[in-house]
């Protein structure tokens, strides 16, 4: 049974596997942010191309991240600013053996900034545990966590490609970041009716009816305005004007005289 096996192998280890999702991840991401005097630079930001099963593996990988670092982006937001002056101190040396830092760091403000920067601190370093690549948190902190704030998921899309890699012929797939220069169809409007026409054509309607009823009482009378006449009195009234009679007008057998009665009577004894 395929119980627990979720996802593919690939042909690697899991080590291997591991390594190769993280190079991928950190590709995808760099293209964002490249030198446009480099010749190597991908021709469409924020999108690489790669066989369709690792595409497949690479999507989740990728927007797991991305959830990750819009976390992380909500906890930097509430971190209140530390001092200006330490933070200048910071580009040139360590921030913990200045005596400034040091004296800032027994003060109550230090305590709130520290625990409001936590959060957001695990957040980078579990980001860069899976990249193990600065440039590429920092993408994924400073640029496409705000880029997906108001989105709730698929950060990323799979498109087909119809030729195949040249060699074993591997189905080839780009993916890429929605969001960025997409095409959305506006949906038409559809018609609509005006409550006005259907109560005109409802008068118009009713207004034609008696008319209809009346062209047809006309057709019926006939031209002269008399009475119709039904099929079967016309028949019987064909029939009369030919001379021949109906059922009613048959005559009855005439009775017998008495005679003839009393003389029949005798024959039967």
């Amino acid at each position: 049974m395929r119980h627990r096996m979720r996802g593919r192998k690939l042909g690697r280890s899991p080590s291997h596997r591991r390594a190769m999702l993280r190079n991928m991840a950190c590709s995808l991401l760099r293209t964002l942010d490249q030198d446009e005097d480099d010749p190597h630079r991908a021709k469409v930001p924020g999108r690489i191309v790669t066989t369709l099963p690792k595409a497949k593996e690479l999507r989740p990988f990728v927007e797991k991240l991305v959830t990750l670092a819009k976390k992380g982006r909500q906890f930097e937001l509430v971190v209140p600013e530390a001092p200006q002056k330490l933070e200048d101190q910071v580009r040139n040396e360590r921030r913990e053996q200045t005596a400034e830092w040091k004296r800032w760091k027994g003060t109550p403000e230090y305590t709130a900034w520290n625990q409001a920067t936590a959060p957001a601190i695990a957040c980078r370093r579990r980001a860069f545990a899976l990249l193990r690549d600065k440039d590429a948190v920092s993408i994924l902190f400073d640029e496409l966590a705000d880029r997906f704030a108001d989105r709730a998921g698929g950060y990323t899309r799979i498109i087909k490609l119809a030729n195949v890699r040249l060699g074993d012929a591997g189905r080839q797939a780009l993916i890429e970041f929605v969001g960025e220069d997409d095409t959305i169809a506006e949906r038409q409007p559809s018609l609509e009716v005006d409550d006005d026409d259907d109560d005109d054509a409802d008068q118009d309607t009713g207004a034609d009816e008696p008319t209809e009823a009346g062209e047809d009482v006309a057709a019926e009378a006939g031209p002269d305005g008399s009475d119709p006449v039904e099929a079967g009195e016309e028949e019987d009234v064909e029939a009369v004007g030919d001379g021949e009679t109906s059922g009613e007008d048959e005559p009855q057998d005439e009775p017998q005289d008495e005679g003839d009665a009393d003389d029949e009577v005798e024959s039967e004894d």
